[in-house]
């Protein structure tokens, strides 16, 4: 799916869950809204910008919302909003807490589990563009996983690691052994950013990217 800022979310419904994408705000970011189909439940992923849109996009009924990482493009000007407006229960990776304002009800770690309605999430840590950056994965009963990555992995390379070499070695080794190591080709990706992808797509870049240093 790919959307635009002003545009109509992006739609797909698999067989328990559908996945829905808006763009909001000027960096475009990415948020998610996964809607259970036998209890109506829902989770948010990046309450990021744009809050009357996002609630919109929600019909203003929210159990959950994770926030992927603590830059603040990602939170600052919706998730408080978005909170208060339906009472639902926030997420974050543990080291990155601190760094988010609105407080999180649920600190993440790795290979934890978000269960919302009658669909679950397994929860990656990816270390390197923050300390407590986390994937999130839902692995379909019925069909491919589905891969929300934030900012840790788009089309084309990995996050921004701004030129920390440690922080890069650190998350591309995790991107390769917690991800392609261990999912299919046909794990789609949902970044923070931009469009999607699959994992099968970026596969052969690996080495390059390991090479390049981004």
């Amino acid at each position: 799916m790919t959307v635009y800022t002003g545009a109509a979310p992006g739609v797909r419904k698999l067989s328990r869950l559908t996945i829905s994408k808006v763009s909001v705000g000027r960096g475009d970011n990415n948020c998610y809204l996964l809607h259970c189909h036998s209890t109506r439940q829902q989770l948010m992923i990046d309450a990021a910008n744009e809050p009357e849109t996002l609630l919109d996009f929600c019909d203003r009924r929210l159990d959950a919302v994770v926030t992927t990482h603590q830059h603040w493009d990602h939170w600052e000007h919706a998730l408080a909003a978005v909170v208060g407006a339906t009472g639902a229960t926030t997420f974050a990776g543990e080291p990155d807490v601190p760094g988010i304002d609105v407080p999180t009800d649920v600190p993440l770690h790795d290979g934890d589990t978000i269960t919302c309605g009658a669909f679950e999430l397994r929860v990656i840590r990816l270390t390197g563009h923050t300390p407590g950056s986390v994937a999130l994965l839902y692995d379909d009963p019925d069909g491919h996983p589905h891969l929300f990555t934030g900012d840790s992995l788009f089309p084309g390379g990995l996050g921004n690691t701004f030129g920390n070499t440690d922080a890069f070695i650190s998350l591309f080794e995790d991107v390769e052994g917690k991800i392609f190591n261990n999912l299919p080709d046909e794990t789609w990706v949902y970044p923070g950013h931009g469009r999607d992808t699959t994992l099968g797509a970026e596969r052969p870049s690996l080495a390059e990217w390991r090479v390049r240093g981004w």
